[in-house]
C-alpha cells in the first residue's frame, strides 16, 4: 500500500528532510544510518501498537524499512519524511496484526472506542447534576518537579498508556510520544478528526487518572 503523503494541515517536507532523501536515493550509507538512528526506536513503538510480541514488531520494522528503500522514488515531499516513514511501519504493522489475530478489524475497534455513550472521565466523579466535579482533577502544581519528571514517573505513564485499549493507545502514542500532528494521526490511522479528537481525549483523561492514583497523597487525594 503506498502511504499518504498528506493531509490538509499535515506538515510538508523540510529542506533537510529533502536533502536527505536525496542522499538516500544516491545510495549514501550514511545517511540510511542517520535515518535509521533517528526513527527506528519510534516504528518499534509504533509496530508495538499492533503486533503481539517485540519480535514480531522488530520484523515489521525490518519490512517496513525495505519498504522505505523501495518506495523512495515515490517520495514527493508533501509530508515531512517522518510521516511517511511512520505510514509505511504503521501499514506494515496492521497487515502483520491482522493476519495475526484474524479478528476484529481496526476499524470496528474505532467504532467501538469512539461510542459516544462510553464517559471520557467516572461518572461518579461528578454530583448529581452532571454539571459539578464532585471529584475534580488535581493539579500537579504542587509537586516537586523531579518527581513529575522522574524515570518512575515516566514508568508509570507509559504502562497507562499500555494499558488503554488499542487504538486509544495509538492516537495517545503518535500524538504525544511521537510528536505527530493531528492531521497526521488521521492519515496514519484513517481516523475522522472528530474520532481522533475523541479518541485522544479519552486516552489522555485515562492515563492523567492513572496519575492521580500514582501519586495518591501527594496530590491530596
Amino acid at each position: 500500500m503506498r502511504p499518504p503523503e498528506q493531509d490538509v494541515g499535515a506538515r510538508v517536507a523540510s529542506a533537510e528532510d529533502l536533502e536527505l532523501v536525496g542522499r538516500l536515493r544516491a545510495g549514501d550509507e550514511a545517511a540510511f544510518a542517520e535515518v535509521v538512528g533517528r526513527y527506528h526506536a519510534s516504528m518499534l513503538r509504533v509496530a508495538l501498537m499492533y503486533v503481539s510480541s517485540r519480535a514480531v514488531a522488530e520484523e515489521v520494522v525490518q519490512e517496513a524499512w525495505l519498504g522505505v528503500l523501495r518506495q523512495l522514488d515515490r517520495f514527493e515531499g508533501r509530508s515531512s519524511l517522518k510521516t511517511w516513514v511512520f505510514a509505511i511501519v504503521t501499514n506494515t504493522a496492521k497487515s502483520r496484526g491482522a493476519r495475526e489475530r484474524r479478528t476484529v478489524p481496526f476499524s470496528a475497534l474505532v467504532a467501538a472506542e469512539t461510542e459516544p455513550g462510553r464517559p471520557a472521565v467516572e461518572p461518579e466523579r461528578f454530583l448529581d447534576d452532571r454539571r459539578r466535579w464532585a471529584a475534580p482533577p488535581h493539579g500537579w502544581g504542587a509537586l516537586p518537579e523531579a518527581l513529575l519528571v522522574s524515570e518512575e514517573t515516566m514508568t508509570e505513564i507509559h504502562q497507562a498508556i499500555e494499558a488503554l485499549p488499542p487504538v486509544q493507545r495509538a492516537v495517545i502514542t503518535l500524538r504525544d510520544i511521537e510528536g505527530c500532528s493531528g492531521p497526521e494521526v488521521c492519515g496514519q490511522l484513517d481516523l475522522s478528526e472528530g474520532n481522533q479528537r475523541v479518541l485522544l481525549h479519552r486516552a489522555r483523561a485515562k492515563v492523567r487518572r492513572a496519575l492521580e492514583r500514582y501519586f495518591g497523597e501527594g496530590l491530596g487525594s
